[in-house]
């Protein structure tokens, strides 16, 4: 089975779609099926994205990836302060 990668915004609308089917009656197993989902992706998604609007979601996912930019930028400058610190030490 092919492996399909959704954009914040579909994962938004497919849980408000969701949301709508199971106050039909619908049960999780039976909406997820409709999705195209597993029930721990919907779980997964619902946890991350609940309540979360399409611009909001956006907002979060490029949030996300700026701290991981940063994340890696303040390794990288401890990394170097390491070696220049290791460099500066006496013998």
């Amino acid at each position: 089975m092919n492996r399909t990668r959704h954009t914040t915004e579909q994962i938004v609308n497919k849980l408000r779609q969701s949301d709508v089917e199971l106050a039909r009656g619908q049960s999780v197993a039976a909406v997820c099926k409709l999705i195209g989902i597993t029930e721990q992706t919907y779980y997964r998604w619902r946890k991350e994205y609940g309540g979360l609007k399409v611009d909001q979601a956006r907002r979060f996912k490029e949030l996300e990836q700026e701290n991981a930019r940063l994340k890696r930028l303040l390794a990288e400058a401890e990394l170097d302060k390491a070696i220049l610190r290791e460099a500066a030490r006496p013998n």
